[in-house]
């Protein structure tokens, strides 16, 4: 069994829809520092590939990306700059 990654912050935007999912994470990584890593859930599909995408091509650090149930997702995310 793999070990669980620690999130230093959790972002819980379920209810939220693409673009406000991108905009919301962003926004959270920006009150971060470099190295700390970021959890958010999301309830939206498009989102479960939106968000991840639009990261890493911000240039941060997708870990994992995970359906932990029917609708429902994390994103993993360490900030890198």
């Amino acid at each position: 069994m793999r070990e669980r990654i620690k999130a230093d912050v959790e972002l819980d935007i379920r209810g939220e829809v693409c673009p406000f999912t991108f905009v919301k994470s962003k926004l959270a990584l920006e009150q971060m520092k470099i190295g700390e890593v970021l959890r958010v859930l999301i309830d939206y599909e498009p989102s479960a590939r939106n968000v991840p995408k639009s990261m890493r091509d911000e240039g941060q650090e997708v870990l994992e990306v995970n359906k932990l149930g029917n609708n429902l997702w994390e994103i993993i995310i360490r900030k890198r700059k």
